[in-house]
């Protein structure tokens, strides 16, 4: 974490644009900023509040702190690693993204001071709010696991990860590659973004084999940290019928703990048994990282829970502490799905609830834990799984949503990006809620 070393004694209210800090040499530059809002991540729950705030409180209130230049449509990465789609799809340049009113400082947060109403930046800058909604996702610990970062710089290696636009195109390669032998396919012991998505890859990875004549040579093992394919068991259940048609091995409370790529081995612990260990020869092994809250976040003890998340109320999602602090999406406490879908429904509950308390009301707009799965089966089908907080079905179409269908495979290619380019990164989509009420309606 960069000390700060000095401030210039000038506060201002920022116009609206972007200010581009240097960070070679800002520690002799530092400012201070002030705001009605700060908002700290620009990734979907960042830029969908930014939105419906700037909007409502006019040009030059809202601050949106982000380092990227890119913002990536994380969800399309499962795709991208099928070779149905291509990187470039994936992302747009961050400035377009962002709201026009709201002001971009392009830098990332170093410290974080709730009880002082104060933001640091990594160049040096002081931001000062009023209000504070914290967005900044999880951070992807590929280092955590010994020997991983040596396999995925292999050129045209065995080892992938659909995770990061870093590495998601070496899947596709990976499996054009692939002959005979062992393909694994983990889930870590960690929070993850889009629980579903490590199954995802090994459904496409399945499909791909068989449609290349190669499955026969193929023995294909998800190994998950989980005790359960998947955490909700109306789903499942349908899912380890599919496991069990496709022939693919599925070894629960596994977990990977080293990558050996001179040797193409990786090796398992059991959770169960933590002393028991076990090594697996791989022609591709496809890494879901072990995943966690940022170390800015966990670095502010007063913010976070033990583990580092965003202390909120799971229903109002307002800071516990803090009452002028929220928090939208994974690196918020509220025990929800990690998914896009999830930050589509909360973002109207936090925007309605931060505008609540500037008007020194009670937030009352309730969070129901809504996460949505489209859970991609392979290059023509779909299983779309939504629930709620309680692991309950709370599904939006009139029909059983646990098969294996093409309309919603054609949902997830071709229907959700422009949604989420067009809708919910410009705080005009709140989630299927209005739509599953009026497909659901009886007189």
């Amino acid at each position: 974490m960069m000390k700060v070393l000095c401030y210039s004694i000038k506060t201002k209210y920022v116009p609206t644009g972007i200010v581009m800090r240097n960070i070679a040499t800002s520690s002799f530059l530092n400012e201070n900023h002030k705001c009605k809002l700060l908002v700290v991540g620009g990734g979907a729950g960042g830029c969908s509040v930014a939105a419906k705030a700037s909007n409502k409180l006019g040009a030059g209130k809202v601050i949106v702190l982000e380092p990227a230049d890119k913002h990536y449509y994380q969800p399309m990465f499962t795709l991208i690693g099928g070779g149905i789609k291509k990187l470039e799809d994936s992302f747009r340049p961050m400035k377009s993204v962002l709201p026009a009113l709201a002001t971009w400082i392009k830098d990332s947060a170093a410290k974080f001071e709730p009880e002082n109403n104060a933001v640091y930046t990594s160049g040096g800058d002081k931001i000062e709010y009023e209000y504070l909604l914290v967005a900044v996702g999880l951070q992807l610990n590929y280092d955590k696991i010994p020997g991983l970062l040596e396999a995925l710089s292999i050129p045209n290696g065995k080892v992938c990860s659909n995770y990061s636009p870093k590495y998601v195109d070496r899947t596709y390669q990976a499996l054009q590659n692939f002959r005979s032998g062992n393909a694994v396919f983990t889930f870590p012991n960690s929070p993850v973004k889009c629980p579903g998505a490590p199954q995802k890859v090994l459904y496409i990875a399945e499909h791909y084999l068989r449609k290349s004549n190669k499955r026969k040579n193929a023995q294909l093992h998800y190994n998950t940290s989980l005790p359960v394919l998947f955490g909700v068991k109306h789903y499942a259940d349908a899912l380890w019928e599919i496991v069990k048609k496709r022939d693919i091995n599925v070894n629960l409370r596994t977990n990977l703990v080293e990558v050996k790529p001179a040797t193409d081995e990786a090796v398992f612990e059991n959770l169960d048994k933590p002393e028991e260990r076990f090594t697996v020869k791989y022609e591709l092994l496809h890494v879901t990282p072990p995943m966690g809250a940022p170390d800015v976040l966990k670095a502010c003890k007063s913010l976070v829970t033990e583990v580092g998340f965003v202390d909120v109320n799971k229903d109002t999602l307002q800071h516990q502490k803090f009452s002028n602090v929220f928090a939208i999406g994974d690196c918020s406490s509220s025990p929800n799905s990690k998914t896009a879908a999830s930050v589509a429904a909360q973002s109207q509950v936090v925007y309605k609830n931060l505008m609540a308390v500037m008007e020194g009301k009670t937030p009352n707009q309730i969070f129901d834990g809504y996460a949505s799965c489209p859970l991609v089966t392979g290059y023509n089908t779909c299983v779309l799984a939504e629930f709620d907080y309680s692991l309950t079905p709370l599904e939006t179409f009139p029909l059983d949503q646990r098969k294996e269908r093409f309309t919603m495979y054609l949902m997830k290619k071709d229907f959700m990006p422009p949604l989420y380019w067009h809708l919910l990164l410009n705080g005009l989509w709140n989630g299927p809620g209005l739509m599953r009420k009026l497909m659901h309606f009886r007189l």
